[in-house]
């Protein structure tokens, strides 16, 4: 039995760590879809156990296993032994990448290394796809790109790119805004939100022209060298600022994370915080605004690396609710709507179902106005709930409100994001 061939593995602490106790299995969307024991992660532990102790071998059944999961990381907050899941299963399946390479993974190691890592291939990406939107030949795609597409903001009449701004007081402190990828691609109204409304709070906003990808979604597809190097180039970058700001949930929980990925990566993932608590927090203190009620109810929708890996729920309610919106509940439970950075395109009939399943419940409430703080979950919600309803970040929600009470100027998305 080969076993373990990279330092990326999990170790014997992290896998010993789990009790087996079971209370994992009720919050596992693919235990929940299935009823197997292979598909919760108790189940995935125990095999990546049989591999540590030699057992078993990193063979097809074993990727089938561990590819089947989203690393929605809701057994996180439940477990009484507090495995670190995450991280067990991102460093099992960098071995499979090293184990099991395919053409599959080394097409995914360019685009999510070379391709998502360099500005000018962001651009000319974007821009074709633009020019599809325009032309209607996204129907053209196949089937499960095409649902990917329709999920997406339209990209004609964005704003313009957000990177190498500077302004703002600094009264409050300084911030390094994190443009992210596609973020700042398929997503920059909300880097634009996020900007003005810092810089209404009092904060000095900078968006360093240098920075790059921050490599979640390499990371949580197994592709650790492509991580790795995405996060040494963005060490040097945010060093100096107050704050690391994400606009991301996704991306906000793996810069936090950064320790695990690169030298001295603790000293931008302890600076590193999510746009929605920034964004509370000021309004907690009196440097943004609270409105009165009458906006409307609001349907709310937790991203899965906000609400599990980064435990912040609180926030996102507390900006809808001075935004003056009546936030409904949709789901207490927080399961995952099946987006799960690539999962939408690898494992797409689970997604589909988790994604309807979704949809389902925002359809149930009545709502048309759903407010998601991450782009995989809007793209996915959109793609699910089809026409009539319009999606956008929490604090797009906040900023437009607070724009129509006339307290500031053109703040963000002057496009519709739904």
């Amino acid at each position: 039995m080969m076993g373990w061939v990279t330092a990326e593995h999990p170790t014997t602490d992290e896998l010993n760590a789990c009790v087996q106790c079971g209370l994992c299995l009720p919050v596992c969307p693919t235990f929940r879809l299935t009823g197997r024991e292979t598909a919760s992660p108790r189940g995935r532990l125990q095999a990546m156990k049989a591999v540590h102790q030699g057992i078993l071998e990193v063979d097809g059944p074993f990727q089938g296993i561990i590819d089947f999961c989203l690393g929605c990381r809701a057994c996180e907050p439940v477990c009484p032994g507090m495995v670190p899941y995450g991280r067990a299963l991102e460093g099992t399946r960098a071995e499979i990448v090293a184990q099991r390479r395919s053409w599959s993974h080394r097409l995914r190691s360019f685009v999510l290394g070379p391709v998502l890592g360099s500005r000018s291939s962001l651009r000319t990406g974007s821009a074709l796809l633009r020019l599809a939107q325009g032309t209607r030949a996204t129907s053209l795609a196949p089937a499960r790109l095409r649902r990917l597409s329709s999920g997406m903001r339209r990209l004609g009449g964005r704003p313009g790119p957000t990177l190498g701004h500077r302004g703002g007081t600094g009264a409050s402190g300084t911030v390094g805004l994190l443009a992210g990828c596609i973020q700042d691609e398929w997503f920059r109204p909300v880097n634009h939100a996020a900007i003005q409304l810092l810089e209404m709070a009092g904060f000095r906003v900078e968006v360093p022209p240098g920075q790059t990808c921050c490599g979640a979604l390499a990371a949580h597809d197994g592709k650790a060298p492509e991580a790795r190097s995405l996060a040494a180039r963005n060490l040097p970058v945010f060093g100096g600022y107050d704050q690391v700001v994400v606009t991301s949930a996704g991306c906000s929980a793996h810069v936090r994370e950064y320790r695990h990925w690169a030298d001295d990566g603790g000293s931008v993932g302890e600076r590193a915080v999510d746009v929605t608590v920034v964004v509370a927090r000021a309004i907690e203190a009196g440097l943004l605004p609270r409105l009165g009620a009458g906006s409307g109810p609001i349907a709310i929708q937790d991203p899965c690396h906000l609400r599990h890996a980064q435990r912040v729920t609180a926030e996102p309610r507390l900006i809808l609710d001075a935004a003056g919106y009546d936030v409904v509940e949709i789901d207490p439970s927080g399961m995952c709507c099946g987006a799960a950075g690539l999962y939408t395109v690898l494992q797409p009939e689970a997604s589909q179902e988790l994604g309807n399943r979704k949809a389902d419940q925002i359809r149930s409430t009545g709502v048309n106005r759903i407010a998601s703080a991450n782009p995989g979950c809007e793209m996915q919600l959109r793609s699910a709930l089809g026409a009539g309803y319009e999606i956008a970040h929490p604090i797009e929600w906040y900023a437009r409100a607070v724009r129509a009470m006339g307290e500031i100027g053109n703040v963000a998305a002057e496009e519709a994001p739904g």
